[in-house]
């Protein structure tokens, strides 16, 4: 009996300890050959096209007005801002008004019913994209900060390139260390399930987006099957990236270090609360037993290579400390390229323990509710199985 759970622990640490070298190889990889915002250098066009930010807004007062103001201090020179605010009861809604009658680039829209059939996000977008008249489509959220050089760069370098969907991945902004190693634990898991550093390849179907920045060309949104399409989609941001690819769009990936900045979540308990209506459809599907895989397979991953140091023979020894050591040179590269603090990205795989916890959290609250609900309203879990585009 002792032999044989010897030879278990063996084979867990060892196995475990392949994969975290492989994982932390393959995210370096990746990670290094994306582009960065600030860095690109695309010449400018020989006219600048109009582009529209569409802004869909649900009781954000605290954070649209600094938000707006960081957008409309940017110094692209055909601008258009659609606040959308949707259903909002916190003052939202004057607020619009306000900043729409201090800046004429500024279109205040408000929506009072949320139509059968549609999640609140996903029709506010739909309506702002209708409301834009824009030739190019940037939707961003409410929290969200640009430098005043980032949509030149943005708009140059998809036009330079002729790209028609640019997807840019924000520097988040965090207060603790645990709070910024979950964060780097989504930011991880989001560009593996995406496949981000091929995205744009010939032959390759790879596809993404983030609420934060997609930047659309209306032609290519056009041909698609629109907004409606993704009615029911809880990952829209993601789901945009799918529809454009489904209409033939080429799309591309950048880091936004710097450039694009989001205060994602001011606490732990904030996080929970907001992954609560989307982590455990994005992840596990709406579906339980991905949930249980997920969780075992995660608890397995963060302990194998602590298990491999203190079991088995040497070579198993030496594997858990090359896991070990991939990880802190990764971390380390990465830290000193994206300028985001090593610590957190030492205890990545904590933050993916964490990151577990709270998909089985949204599960819990999905289950009680037999649904999500997202501003207000309740949206029942077979709706949102069946209608379900994004499955990574």
């Amino acid at each position: 009996m002792i032999r044989m759970l010897d030879v278990v622990l063996a084979t867990w640490g060892a196995a475990t300890s392949a994969a975290w070298c492989a994982g932390n190889l393959t995210s370096l990889h990746q990670t290094r050959r994306l582009r960065h915002l600030r860095d690109v250098a695309a010449d400018p066009p020989a006219s600048w096209p109009r582009l529209s930010v569409v802004i869909a807004a649900c009781n954000e007062a605290t954070t649209l007005a600094l938000a707006s103001a960081s957008l409309l201090a940017v110094d692209y020179p055909d601008l258009e801002v659609v606040l959308v605010d949707d259903r909002s009861t916190d003052g939202t809604g004057v607020l619009v008004d306000r900043i729409a009658a201090g800046d004429p680039r500024v279109q205040p829209v408000h929506i009072s019913q949320l139509p059968e059939g549609w999640l609140g996000k996903v029709h506010a977008l739909e309506v702002g994209a209708a409301t834009a008249t824009g030739e190019w489509l940037l939707f961003t959220d409410a929290d969200v900060h640009f430098e005043p050089a980032a949509l030149r760069r943005a708009v140059a370098l998809c036009v330079a390139e002729e790209i028609d969907h640019l997807v840019v991945m924000p520097d988040v902004e965090s207060r603790t260390i645990l709070e910024e190693a979950v964060i780097d634990a989504v930011g991880d898991r989001f560009l593996r399930k995406t496949r981000a550093a091929r995205i744009g390849e010939p032959g390759c179907d790879a596809y993404a987006g983030i609420g934060a920045f997609n930047l659309v060309r209306r032609a290519a949104l056009e041909r698609s099957e629109g907004f409606s399409w993704l009615r029911m989609e809880v990952v829209d941001d993601v789901g945009l990236g799918l529809l454009l690819r489904r209409a033939g769009a080429r799309s591309a990936f950048v880091l936004g270090d710097g450039a694009v900045q989001l205060r994602w979540y001011s606490s732990m308990g904030d996080m929970a609360r907001g992954f609560e209506k989307n982590l455990f459809g994005f992840i596990a599907h709406y579906r339980w037993h991905r949930v249980a895989g997920l969780a075992l397979g995660t608890v397995a991953m963060a302990l194998g290579p602590l298990v491999a140091l203190v079991a088995g023979p040497a070579w198993v020894r030496g594997l858990g400390a090359a896991a070990l050591a991939t990880l802190l040179v990764t971390a380390a590269i990465l830290a000193r390229r994206t300028g985001r603090r090593l610590l957190p990205m030492l205890l990545l795989p904590v933050g993916h323990l964490v990151l577990v916890a709270l998909v089985v959290r949204s599960a819990l609250a999905c289950g009680r509710h037999r649904g999500i609900v997202w501003r207000g309203t309740l949206y029942p879990l077979a709706v949102l199985r069946a209608e379900q585009r994004v499955r990574l």
